[in-house]
């Protein structure tokens, strides 16, 4: 079985590259303000443990809104951050790219608190996944991390906190503005992994 990740070089997908080793990662530029440095970080965590890597670049900021977009929220979001169907998007675009590569299951770097958006609930996984498996090629969709918060997959997988770093979060630039939704989990998570308690 040949695996692939959909890999956006934050911190969920770089642990579940660490912890599964897929054969293949696949990053998307689907016209996010932060696109090139996700693209960055994920072809380091590629580099490093030798997972071949592929880009996919396709402008749709033109229907997108929210902070990835550049733009105000719309009236349906249930966070700044919200893109309308962006994953059912991304996963369809990495599919479309995968499928050509001999892919047989397709890995989503989702964990638990993405379930403040519908499309990152087990629902959508299950959904998407039946999508993908009732059409030729038969391709699975897993998200092995769904019921782990970030920190608790960082340990779960053992990224070194060196390796972590390389992780972009920003939702809007390829600098971290340190004030999105996305910085905000970036800090959280370090604070929570450094003042977990101690195994005695």
């Amino acid at each position: 079985m040949k695996r692939a990740l959909l890999l956006s070089g934050g911190m969920d997908s770089l642990a579940v590259a660490w912890w599964l080793r897929p054969e293949i990662g696949i990053t998307l530029d689907y016209g996010q303000l932060a696109a090139e440095a996700e693209i960055s970080a994920s072809k380091a965590i590629c580099a490093k443990l030798e997972i071949e890597h592929h880009v996919i670049s396709i402008d749709c900021r033109s229907v997108g809104s929210g902070d990835m977009a550049g733009n105000g929220a719309d009236a349906h979001a249930p966070a700044s951050d919200w893109w309308p169907y962006r994953n059912q998007m991304l996963v369809t675009l990495a599919a479309m790219k995968a499928i050509s590569l001999g892919v047989n299951k397709l890995y989503l770097g989702t964990v638990k608190s993405d379930g403040s958006h519908r499309d990152g609930t087990p629902e959508f996984i299950s959904a998407i996944n039946h999508l993908m498996v009732i059409q030729e090629g038969e391709m699975t969709v897993e998200a092995p991390a769904i019921e782990l918060s970030t920190a608790d997959l960082v340990r779960v997988a053992g990224v070194p906190s060196a390796m972590l770093a390389w992780a972009h979060s920003c939702h809007k630039s390829n600098v971290a503005c340190g004030k999105c939704r996305g910085c905000n989990k970036y800090f959280e998570v370090w604070h929570e992994l450094e003042h977990a308690p101690q195994a005695e």
